[in-house]
């Protein structure tokens, strides 16, 4: 153990363990090995229930008494070699954090490794790449489980505390206003997002190369250091630094500090706090939550094509997230100032002043701040030419949901507080020219917040001429400063102290910003993704009104594919563009050519509050670059603010990025080998097409439950034969069975053939192609269902012995009495509706990875639950149909489609939200895709396969042997063209 700790390249040296003198703890008591604030027991095995019970006694007093002595959290860990185990004390017990299990046959040593490292943190200088990150600081590593598990006991034994409580529900308001019924109240959201800020907070502080290792976790977590160096906004005070608030948060800052000083923050070149915050919140969670940041290849190509005057122009990400596309803004105005020699006093000042950022998320917001700190260098922020400067990042709602410019009354800013006795209440008012120098009109805010918290006595207002005096306030201004002041202590004293500096102080510069003398000249960034469909209520009455007034609202009938990044692009031109000013944002791809974008793509949204015009340019289709980089596919619309009557509709024409991109792909000079650019031209779907009118038509297949009732295998007969018509069966059933069904004996016997019809399952489909089906006895004659209580069974004696005996085992062995054997056979009539048999189907599998679809020709085979079906009228149609779904990217095209935490391998009816149009015999593209997919059943009835292999290996097979078709990219390409929304 000594050897491989010196020697597995985890920065150790001689002098760093206690290991042959066993480090002692008391009580008689030894550690085997001592590394900082880490203590290893081993054992010769791990492997018995008692010894790990005992180990784990062992060590929970070491790491108590070691934790007690040195009033530092330790860790624990426990090994037998094989089995590694990593402990935190979680109150009075030990709680296992992490595990890591070496393979006897194919042991991990780099694995291993890595994860020791994680709970050890010694190593030093890590460069801070999206690998490295994502492998040491991401969810799956030692660091991030043992940091979350100590974060979630603090949390669980401090949620009641009134700090804490204020703090997590303003947290959760702002962000169900942001983003709707997407966002999921829950403590473990917010305990990763504490998580989060205070890492990114942390390493702002290591990108200027301070040693956090030594500092008070209040002073990291308050930004003193940065206050000092006149650095403001980069941290402050937020919802997140209740750790500091409570028992023992002080401790878990302080291993944070010590696991990011690993890294050498000091070599970004990219934005790699969205890297961060993607490896921590689990991928289901940003999908539901629509958190998926732009790649930064992109980001950097949009800021390219709009900033075209970076020293001249100010530049605005109203959406602005983790600040992707802040990091190239701030890159392209800097590489600028320093080939026109501009002194970096003036490049830091300029810059401030030229590329700001706003989001309404305080997460996004915290990592956007340090992405800004991370885009101007370590070297520029510790010169010491540089002067005062703001990191200009705030939080604030772009949109302005519920706020318009009467925010803005007798050129002041106006805030209401909701707080006095008087028949109004009282305001924070603060006259706009204030607002011009956002550093001091900061520090003017946070001190008077600060001075109204300090031990007073309650009713009184302290003077704050020195602060006054201080910051050069004019005489003009100081009377409503001194009401300002008043308004905060009764605040205090009211025990409504909602960090009101915070709040007042992000939400003035976006007003301000909105003053026609501040707008921007350049627009950029990747607006909120929010389906209407998934905004709560209050918000779809705003989104309808807001929507009308701008008049790009499309009516009831497709609310539920309208999306915000629409409004949100109208309301910011609105609100922040100056008049020719340009932008650049990433949208959806279906604002290029569906339907409901129609009134949007005008560019004319004449809102009586403020009527404005947009003049569109070419647009970027993104939809063929695979992997998508989002859930959608994507475009890029460029355009500018026209002046009156100078509104262009978004032009057809576009340029199209087609191509694959390989993993971890991150700057344009890398992404650019992989991808080729055309130009092209877009069709429109179809006005009257939303979902498509094949979704009634498909029906689900029949519930054929429990198995052993019906399904059967077909026995020989005996040497005396059975007479002409009759079968002989003996029930079968699947591994999948549930209880008491799958323990029952069989059932055995003699039916009469027309009764044992064949079935096809959800396992029976390949693409184009179906493998034999299986057999079940089920009482269908014609278009009926024969039964015992009407007596159109009795005619058949062989059918109606083997009824009774099934219903006399469903009877006995039902959970409850409400269905008879008929009726859960023909539960929703999903049998009956099969009846009499059509001789074409379309069958396709509801579930799986891929889509697997076939055309059944044969009016005799039943159609299983696990399937969907739908009569055709041509085999054309048939061919059609099977073209569509068996195109792979289908799949990708209808998951965002489905509910939010839906099982992603359960397609159901989703896809046809998708616009499938019926089949027109007249359209030349619709009559290729029928040729493309008759061809390529032909391609797949020739493959040789063992029909006994496994269905999943054998709907791979046929994708690869579709892929490689000469016809494949044709009908893809045709597929992804129609459908990709």
């Amino acid at each position: 153990m000594r050897q491989l700790l010196l020697s597995g390249g985890l920065n150790l040296a001689e002098h760093d363990l206690e290991v042959d003198l066993e480090t002692q703890v008391g009580d008689r008591r030894r550690i085997d090995i001592e590394i900082g604030f880490t203590a290893i027991e081993i054992k010769k095995s791990l492997r018995s229930a008692a010894v790990l019970r005992d180990a784990e006694r062992q060590l929970h007093g070491y790491v108590t008494t070691r934790s007690g002595q040195v009033d530092q959290p330790y860790v624990g860990i426990l090994t037998d070699g094989a089995t590694w185990r990593a402990y935190r004390v979680q109150g009075a017990e030990l709680a296992l954090a992490s595990e890591h299990t070496l393979k006897a046959t194919r042991p991990d040593g780099t694995a291993l490794l890595l994860w020791l490292e994680g709970v050890l943190c010694t190593q030093r200088d890590i460069p801070p790449t999206p690998v490295e990150i994502a492998r040491r600081l991401g969810a799956t590593s030692t660091s991030y489980y043992l940091d979350r598990t100590e974060l979630a006991n603090l949390y669980s034994q401090n949620a009641n505390l009134p700090t804490v409580q204020l703090k997590r529900q303003l947290w959760a308001r702002l962000l169900r206003t942001a983003l709707g019924t997407q966002f999921e109240d829950n403590d473990a959201l917010f305990i990763e997002h504490t998580l989060l800020v205070n890492s990114a907070e942390i390493i702002a502080h290591l990108v200027l190369g301070i040693s956090v290792t030594d500092m008070q976790p209040a002073s990291i977590l308050r930004g003193q250091r940065f206050d000092q160096a006149q650095i403001y906004g980069v941290v402050e005070q937020d919802f997140f630094d209740w750790v500091l608030e409570v028992p023992g948060g002080a401790d878990l800052v302080r291993t944070l500090a010590r696991r990011l000083s690993r890294f050498a923050w000091g070599e970004v070149e990219h934005d790699v706090l969205k890297v961060l915050y993607e490896s921590v919140i689990e991928t289901e969670t940003r999908k539901r939550l629509g958190e998926y940041y732009t790649p930064d290849w992109l980001a950097e190509q949009v800021v390219t094509e709009t900033v075209r005057q970076p020293l001249a122009s100010r530049v605005l990400d109203p959406a602005c997230g983790s600040g992707t596309f802040l990091f190239h803004a701030a890159r392209r105005y800097l590489e600028a100032a320093d080939a026109a020699s501009i002194p970096l006093k003036q490049a830091l000042e300029g810059l401030t002043r030229h590329v700001v950022g706003i989001d309404l998320h305080p997460v996004a917001v915290a990592l956007a701040r340090v992405t800004y700190v991370l885009a101007i260098g370590r070297d520029r922020l510790v010169s010491e030419e540089r002067g005062a400067i703001g990191i200009p990042v705030y939080l604030g709602d772009s949109v302005q949901w519920t706020q318009r410019q009467d925010l803005f009354d007798q050129e002041q800013l106006v805030i209401r507080t909701g707080t006095g006795n008087q028949l109004f209440e009282n305001e924070l008012r603060f006259p706009d020219h204030l607002l011009e120098d956002a550093g001091r009109f900061d520090r003017l805010v946070t001190e008077l917040a600060d001075l109204a918290a300090r031990p007073r006595q309650r009713g009184t207002t302290p003077s704050i001429n020195a602060l006054a005096n201080r910051l050069a306030i004019g005489p003009e201004d100081r009377p409503g400063l001194d009401h300002n002041f008043r308004v905060l202590c009764e605040l205090v004293d009211e025990g409504r102290n909602h960090i009101w500096s915070y709040y007042v102080r992000n939400l003035a510069r976006p007003m301000w910003m909105s003053r026609p003398e501040n707008r921007a000249d350049v627009m950029v960034g990747n607006p909120p993704w929010l389906s209407y469909r998934h905004m709560p209520a209050d918000m779809q009455q705003n989104f309808r009104e807001l929507a009308t007034n701008l008049g790009i609202w499309q009516g009831q009938e497709v609310a539920s594919h309208q999306d915000l990044s629409g409004l949100f692009i109208a309301r910011t031109v609105q609100q922040y563009l100056a008049s020719g000013g340009s932008f650049g944002f990433v949208m959806p791809n279906a604002v290029l050519d569906r339907a409901y974008w129609r009134n949007f793509r005008t560019g004319k949204y004449l809102d009586p509050f403020g009527p404005v015009e947009v003049d569109f340019a070419t647009s970027w289709d993104l939809r063929r670059i695979r992997p998508h980089f989002f859930p959608r596919g994507a475009a890029v619309l460029f355009g500018k603010r026209a002046s009156s009557r100078g509104a262009k509709e978004l032009p057809r024409e576009t340029i199209r990025f087609i191509g694959k991109l390989p993993r971890g792909t991150q700057s344009w000079q890398t992404v650019r080998q992989h991808l080729s650019k055309a130009e092209a031209r877009l069709s429109l779907v179809d006005e009257t097409l939303i979902d498509s009118p094949y979704k009634t038509r498909f029906e689900n297949g029949a519930t054929i439950y429990p198995r052993i009732l019906f399904f059967v295998d077909i026995q020989q007969a005996g040497p005396l034969g059975l007479g002409r018509g009759r079968t002989s069966v003996r029930s079968t059933t699947s591994s999948n069975e549930n209880s008491p069904w799958k323990e029952l004996p069989r059932l055995e016997g003699v039916v009469e053939t027309e009764f044992v019809r064949p079935v096809l399952l959800g396992e029976s489909i390949l693409a184009y192609r179906s493998l034999p089906p299986r057999h079940a006895v089920l009482p269908i004659e014609g278009s009926k269902l024969l039964s015992a209580e009407t007596s159109t069974i009795e005619p058949y004696p062989r059918l109606t012995e083997w009824w009774s005996q099934a219903e006399e085992v469903w009877a006995s062995n039902r959970s409850t009495d409400r269905l008879s054997l008929l009726d859960r056979l023909n539960f929703r009539n999903e049998l009956i509706k099969q009846l009499p048999g059509t001789p074409l189907r379309v069958v396709y599998s509801k579930s799986g990875m891929h889509v697997a679809a076939c055309l059944v020709d044969s009016p005799n085979v039943i159609i299983e639950n696990t399937l969907y079906w739908a009569t055709v009228t041509t085999r054309e149609e048939g061919w059609y149909l099977c073209a569509i779904l068996n195109t792979p990217t289908l799949t990708d095209l209808v998951r965002p489609l489905m509910s939010y935490g839906k099982d992603e391998r359960h397609i159901d009816k989703h896809l046809w939200k998708l616009p499938i149009p019926l089949y027109d015999a007249a359209n030349p593209t619709h009559r290729r895709l029928a040729e493309l997919g008759a061809a390529s059943a032909e391609r797949v009835a020739n493959l040789d396969i063992d029909m006994s292999a496994n269905f999943v290996t054998l709907r791979r097979r046929i994708r690869e042997h579709l892929a490689a078709s000469p016809h494949a990219d044709e009908l893809e390409e045709i597929v992804v063209g129609m459908l990709d929304q």
